[in-house]
């Protein structure tokens, strides 16, 4: 199979050298359109090691980043859930709301929870409570309802096992009618955990996931990127997952830094008239890189895959 995604070619394209202040690595960030512009929340280490998210905007999301002078969404001290700092935005437009709505992983004295939080210019902020307990990360809503209710992705990790979940709610702060969505394949590419990767992507065919997945190895854990197609009014139906991971790390910024051998997407943004799909993700923890694809070769490539969870593992 020819590669659906080609790397640009001046990636990096953001690294800690460009910060206007000190920072450790950036990385994994949230991607939307915004006034014309590609909007990023790139999720910023510190020196002391604690994350927080910052906004870098460009005209046509490869060059000249204008980046916030400080933090655009830091931990506050009134929520205790964010003490060690937040990170891992994603974001999706909820027509509804008419807001940016942004999940984005804190990391409280109790482990790594979901929280949530509005914005309509990504300069003020409505913060939500947590909104789902720890241990749970990799987290993003869908654009509207189905059935009356908002949906959103997440991972929790139940026991050893880290799996991707499908939870919903009347009003963004109750959740319930949790299920299992995508599982990890013992002994396959992504045997060790999944976890989502961009926000959901509708299309034609349904639901586009781009989800990352892990597999351990002796010389440490591996991130690649698979795909997966959900049902368009009903997405706990899984219709078709790809079987071979789609992009995984190769490149030098990607097998050499923080944690090494990892491609992590986080954003995406799509050029409908264009056909053309852009992935913004996180390289070996350490600085921010551009994919691009055609949308309708992805969908394509997808269609002609296994039918929905088939090689999925029985549950125990």
């Amino acid at each position: 199979m020819k590669s659906l995604f080609t790397r640009y070619e001046g990636n990096p394209i953001l690294t800690p050298e460009q910060w206007p202040y000190p920072a450790n690595s950036v990385f994994n960030p949230g991607a939307a359109e915004f006034d014309g512009e590609t909007l990023l929340l790139v999720r910023v280490e510190d020196l002391r090691g604690f994350s927080h998210v910052t906004a870098a905007r460009s005209e046509d999301g490869r060059t000249n980043w204008r980046i916030d002078p400080e933090p655009t969404l830091a931990p506050d001290p009134a929520h205790e859930e964010e003490e060690w700092g937040i990170e891992d935005p994603r974001i999706c437009y909820v027509e509804e709301l008419g807001e940016y709505a942004i999940t984005y992983v804190c990391y409280s004295r109790g482990g790594a929870l979901v929280s949530l939080a509005t914005t309509p210019d990504f300069k003020t902020f409505e913060k939500y409570p947590a909104v789902l307990p720890p241990e749970d990360k990799d987290s993003c809503l869908f654009p509207r309802r189905f059935g009356g209710h908002f949906a959103m992705i997440h991972r929790p990790v139940i026991r050893l096992d880290a799996n991707i979940w499908i939870s919903f709610s009347p009003d963004l702060r109750h959740w319930g009618s949790h299920q299992m969505l995508i599982r990890a394949r013992r002994g396959w590419w992504d045997s060790r955990r999944v976890g989502l990767a961009t926000q959901p992507i509708e299309t034609s065919a349904g639901w586009l996931i781009i989800y990352h997945g892990v597999r351990q190895t002796v010389a440490g854990d591996t991130y690649r990127v698979g795909l997966a197609l959900l049902d368009l009014e009903d997405p706990v139906k899984v219709i078709r997952r790809s079987d071979e991971w789609v992009f995984g790390p190769q490149e030098s910024y990607e097998r050499i830094g923080s944690v090494s051998d990892v491609v992590f997407p986080t954003g995406a943004v799509v050029d409908r008239e264009a056909d053309e799909l852009h992935i913004y993700y996180g390289a070996a923890d350490s600085t921010v890189a551009l994919a691009t694809a055609k949308l309708g070769e992805v969908v394509d490539y997808l269609e002609s895959c296994s039918s929905g969870d088939s090689h999925a593992p029985p549950e125990d």
